[in-house]
């Protein structure tokens, strides 16, 4: 069962309240990568593009890997997490077995040689990130589920029921949550 944190940590999920009014973050599971006194900064999970990495980079090895909107921030930039920090080098652990970044040549070669699999890799175009006490003033206005994070999660292809998947494995209370319709006039 997932467990629900007091406060925002490097290496947890952050699960969008039920109608947040921002399009960038509605129905999201992000994973921050990094939460200190210069601030926080992460990815959205669930927000898969209409791209593959392919289609957005040229001479990278032949992937049908998806690319997905990490964040409103900077979305011209490319960000990957992985599960093989054994392989690829000044990789940063957020949680056991989830990495943050490395070489990005040697994951290319990595890739193109079969070392590494699609599956244990994925794509960001651009991030989420909040200055230094931001994200706290969100948290206190409830507009974030502050989650225990899961590896299971962040390399799952089950984007689209990825939120409400989380909020049903946190117990009753938020299984209800996960089961209001997208509408709230519909309610």
């Amino acid at each position: 069962m997932q467990k629900q944190l007091p406060n925002p940590i490097a290496g947890c999920f952050l699960l969008s309240e039920p109608y947040m009014a921002d399009d960038n973050f509605r129905s999201s599971v992000l994973f921050l990568c990094e939460h200190n006194e210069n601030g926080t900064f992460g990815f959205v999970l669930n927000h898969p593009l209409d791209l593959t990495i392919n289609q957005a980079m040229q001479d990278f090895p032949e992937l049908k890997a998806p690319l997905f909107l990490g964040g409103p921030v900077q979305n011209d930039t490319l960000h990957f997490l992985h599960c093989r920090g054994d392989l690829i080098e000044d990789s940063i652990e957020v949680i056991e077995g989830v990495f943050w970044g490395g070489d990005f040549n040697q994951l290319k070669v990595l890739l193109d040689t079969k070392q590494i699999e699609e599956t244990e890799v994925k794509f960001f175009l651009g991030y989420s990130g909040w200055d230094l006490g931001q994200l706290e003033v969100e948290c206190d206005d409830k507009a974030w589920i502050i989650v225990e994070a899961s590896s299971d999660y962040i390399f799952s292809n089950e984007s689209n029921s990825m939120w409400r998947t989380v909020l049903k494995n946190m117990g009753a209370k938020f299984k209800m949550l996960s089961n209001l319709p997208d509408d709230p006039s519909l309610n």
